[in-house]
């Protein structure tokens, strides 16, 4: 029997969960508040005039690093996204001092930016974007999808929530109030991201990558432009510095002006002298990453075959795109 059903959301969870029912023969609907798929596995297009009055423009990674496989059945998913030329290996020169890896981890991120793995898992499949759901409705006819009060289209027969839990919660209030409760109590992350570009005439690059500075403000640092299917600027660095979940929890709320003023600080000091910015900005992610410990499995996804309404995510699958990717 084919059903009509909504996916609200089109994170990697949201993507992999719509292909995998579209596969089953479904007809599937996606939302999203964006204005395109991708979720977390996000590029910012950048767009500034230079000195010389002449317009510029670039991408950059600003949200997930990227993924790693630990599970065979996400191995194989991986390796097949590489064959198809979409996903390629990341083999990041670390900073000097840098703990390692962890042994036999191998990132990979989707090429050309981030959000094209989304766009694969969904090619040919119907989206409403940008389209905040703020509501929820069941009646003998179905589901009925609700945003900015008006109703998105004809009544479908099931609902899937692939959201961060604090907005899942928000729509499960008045269906589950069981899930609503602990999906509002599933801790998860904050995450202030620095990005830019810099001028690098004059100076030498550091000799890395990707770095995990021991102390101050900053998790992550990384060269956006030495990621695979990047595009390098001869003169030109590409920046993208995650800060710490402890001191963007601490900060949550502060000025994005002090922000990037304080990450742009931590950025010298790992280079290791004065950077030139040409232009960058910061972006809060108010949910970036959940609990590092896996859920049971048992607890990996929720589904309420009575009400035809399920939630998937990383909050439930485990931390990482590859949690997402199993919850779906």
């Amino acid at each position: 029997m084919v059903r009509r059903i909504a996916v609200i959301g089109a994170g990697i969870a949201g993507a992999t969960c719509a292909q995998a029912l579209v596969q089953a023969g479904h007809a599937v609907h996606v939302f999203d508040k964006a204005r395109g798929p991708g979720g977390r596995l996000a590029t910012r297009r950048m767009a500034w005039v230079d000195v010389d009055g002449q317009p510029c423009t670039t991408r950059l990674d600003h949200g997930a690093l990227g993924m790693a496989a630990q599970s065979a059945a996400f191995q194989a998913f991986v390796e097949r996204g590489v064959q198809a030329g979409w996903l390629a290996e990341w083999s990041p020169r670390l900073a000097v001092g840098d703990p390692p890896l962890d042994p036999g981890t191998r990132f990979h991120v989707p090429v050309p930016d981030m959000p094209e793995l989304c766009r694969r898992l969904l090619r040919g499949v119907a989206a409403t974007w940008p389209c905040a759901v703020d509501g929820l409705h069941s009646n003998p006819l179905g589901w009925q999808v609700q945003a900015g009060g008006q109703r998105q289209g004809a009544p479908f027969d099931l609902v899937v929530l692939a959201l961060p839990p604090a907005q899942a919660a928000a729509l499960l209030a008045p269906l589950q109030s069981e899930w609503a409760r602990r999906a509002a109590l599933a801790p998860m992350q904050p995450c202030w991201t620095l990005m830019g570009v810099a001028a690098t005439a004059g100076a030498a690059p550091p000799g890395w990558d990707l770095a995990r500075p021991a102390a101050g403000p900053l998790a992550w640092v990384m060269r956006s432009d030495a990621r695979p299917g990047r595009a390098r600027v001869p003169g030109q660095a590409h920046w993208v510095a995650h800060a710490r979940a402890g001191w963007s929890r601490q900060h949550l709320e502060q000025a994005p002006d002090w922000v990037a003023q304080q990450l742009r600080a931590a950025l010298a000091e790992q280079v290791g002298g004065r950077v030139e910015w040409l232009h960058s900005t910061v972006h809060r992610w108010r949910y970036a990453l959940p609990q590092a410990r896996r859920a049971e499995p048992a607890e990996s996804f929720w589904w309420d075959a009575g009400q035809g309404l399920g939630v998937c995510g990383d909050f439930l699958g485990g931390c990482g795109v590859e949690g997402a990717w199993l919850s779906a």
